[in-house]
């Protein structure tokens, strides 16, 4: 039973736990301390209809490729140009771990590894905790299929967009910063975002400054007749 309870609290880190660092420059992050990055979820329930994957009608200013990610509703945009988009649901940072800025998709991987930082692993021995130095990509890597790395002025802001073995969690504030996707969807996007893709992140502190889009809801003929 102790060896089941942490593999779950495991695959229940919040992954990016750490402050962007310095050189992160526009970035903001508000990091109080947190009554641990340890989440041990329960009830697996599904996500809620409204964050499924659509084609939807973005009125927006920013160039095909952007991804826009609007935290405060959990939806994340890739902008296809001509008022179009792919919305996505994604999880977002618990109370305290929220953040806005403008990077890029420094790099990608699929099925990745995870290494949580010394940081995380003290943090967590202390209560208990044992999480491995790496953690092989797998099914129940927390990372999930594949991860896309943020990167701000050419280094690592130790936050990401990955998918997740936890689904339920979708649509949430659930991770320490990271943005979580369903697997299906984050391969989805994986393949269409490419290296050096601009990402708006919007939530607290407005550091992406002003960003100009409005979803107007389902692209209804798109949906039913592609294209």
């Amino acid at each position: 039973m102790k060896k089941y309870l942490v593999a779950v609290a495991a695959a229940s880190i919040a992954i990016g736990s750490f402050a962007v660092p310095a050189s992160a420059g526009t970035l903001s992050a508000n990091h109080p301390a947190a009554p641990g990055d340890v989440t041990l979820v329960v009830q697996q329930k599904k996500p809620a209809e409204k964050f499924k994957r659509r084609v939807v009608r973005l009125m927006t200013d920013e160039k095909p490729g952007t991804i826009i990610i609007d935290t405060n509703n959990k939806f994340l945009y890739y902008v296809e140009g001509n008022n179009r988009a792919t919305r996505y649901g994604v999880g977002v940072g618990r109370e305290g771990f929220g953040w806005s800025g403008v990077v890029k998709i420094g790099r990608k991987e699929e099925w990745p590894s995870w290494r949580p930082p010394a940081e995380m692993r003290r943090r967590e021995a202390a209560k208990g905790h044992k999480l491995p130095v790496v953690q092989e990509g797998g099914i129940d890597n927390p990372l999930g299929a594949r991860a896309m790395y943020l990167y701000k002025g050419g280094r690592d802001t130790i936050f990401r967009i990955h998918g997740t073995n936890q689904p339920w969690t979708i649509g949430l504030n659930m991770s320490s910063g990271c943005i979580r996707m369903m697997n299906k969807d984050v391969e989805h996007l994986y393949e269409r975002a490419g290296v050096g893709s601009k990402v708006i992140v919007i939530g607290p502190g407005n550091r992406q400054g002003d960003v100009s889009f409005q979803d107007k809801g389902i692209d209804i003929l798109r949906t039913m007749f592609g294209g």
